[in-house]
């Protein structure tokens, strides 16, 4: 396998005292708003119709300023590895762990938003060095999109998904990984749907849990299931993502209180933890606070929370209708994600499916709340995205 190359450089993350004092400061001094007007005893989903009910965010809010400890999750991604490369004039931050098996095969995890690298925090190891030894084994690699995390934010616009996927491809090869297998989810899923239909040569395999049909496919024939899929998935976008619109056309307005209160950026982001999680009333039912916390705490110290937005306004409906995957595939949808795309329709998109998969449990987070599954699935879809090569 060749070498990486030296414009890859070490990278530890360390947030000064004096930023988290800040945080805490500023948490003591939040100004919130009266209680929603559809309160409803817990637990009820229903709660959540007007937004984050107040009793919730509060307490959250009290925990993130007196009991939550950033230290942890720092030190973690500093014994995973962190590295630094600059590509087409951007740094790209991203996570490295080589396996200690030789048979190990190259990944790259793609995170989406409102989450980040701390989507694969808790996945890397057991991807890296599966305790089953039949299990494939990879060389596992994270990289924080543009404007996300550590990675560098954008000065211009042009950073969308089609862009962000020939940079992994470059990432991937500087490592010393010419060839490699994809996963991802949310804005890492369409990435990942990219990387498997522009880079053939050099992109064994997907496996996603995103899958969008092409524009025009006809639903007939569908199951009656698969039609309640296509009717839920309308219907999301047709009434519950406003913040996917506001994010598209006016990401700049909504940065600045993303970046300026931390409340704000909790409640922003809480919001849609608790809606897309396979829960019945919130998502510490199946995602600790403190990794949610985590990745709030992570956009609130880079200050990315207006550049991580723009993500929407550079790609937002924007994949290529043209964009055929013919690299073997592996698809997952999990019950209560957001947008599931039913089989048929599917594969009008991606040629070679060689593994569908529509779990029980799990909603658009699985890495975080159904982990041991993730981990099966990806491993078990990426081992069948292989053995098509043989």
């Amino acid at each position: 396998m060749p070498s990486p190359t030296s414009d890859v450089h070490a990278f530890e993350a360390h947030a000064p005292d004096a930023d988290l004092d800040e945080l805490r400061a500023r948490l003591a001094t939040a100004r919130l708003p009266e209680a929603e007007t559809v309160y409803r005893a817990a637990p009820d989903p229903r709660r959540w119709e007007q937004g984050v009910p107040l009793a919730d965010l509060v307490d959250v809010v009290n925990y993130w300023r007196t009991g939550y400890d950033w230290r942890p999750f720092e030190d973690r991604l500093n014994q995973i590895g962190q590295f630094r490369t600059t590509i087409d004039g951007l740094g790209i931050h991203f996570l490295h762990r080589r396996s200690a098996r030789t048979d190990a095969t190259p990944l790259i995890l793609t995170h989406g938003w409102p989450d980040s690298i701390a989507r694969f925090i808790d996945v890397v190891d057991e991807l890296a060095d599966p305790k089953d030894p039949d299990a494939p084994a990879f060389h596992v690699v994270v990289p924080s999109l543009p404007g996300f995390g550590y990675s560098d934010r954008p000065a211009t616009t042009g950073w969308g998904t089609e862009k962000i996927a020939a940079a992994w491809v470059e990432l991937m090869g500087r490592l010393g990984y010419g060839r490699f297998v994809a996963h991802g989810g949310d804005w890492g899923g369409n990435i990942t749907t990219v990387l498997g239909g522009r880079f053939p040569a050099h992109v064994l395999g997907i496996h996603t849990t995103f899958a969008e049909a092409p524009p025009g496919t006809t639903t007939d024939g569908l199951t009656t299931v698969e039609r309640r899929w296509v009717e839920e998935t309308r219907g999301f976008w047709g009434k519950r993502a406003a913040y996917a619109k506001q994010q598209a056309t006016r990401p700049q307005t909504i940065g600045y209180s993303l970046v300026d209160s931390p409340v704000g950026l909790l409640a922003w982001i809480l919001d849609k933890f608790a809606e897309w999680s396979d829960t019945e009333d919130g998502p510490f039912e199946t995602i600790s606070r403190d990794r949610i916390l985590d990745d709030v705490t992570l956009y609130w110290l880079t200050r990315t929370g207006a550049s991580a937005a723009r993500i929407y306004y550079e790609s937002h409906s924007s994949l290529d209708p043209e964009l055929r995957v013919d690299v073997p595939s592996a698809l997952t949808m999990y019950p209560r994600d957001v947008e599931k795309c039913p089989r048929p329709l599917a594969q009008e998109r991606y040629r070679q499916i060689v593994r569908w998969r529509t779990p029980e449990a799990g909603g658009h987070f699985p890495s975080l709340e159904v982990p041991e599954y993730f981990v099966r699935d990806l491993q078990e879809g990426l081992g069948a995205v292989l053995a098509a090569h043989r």
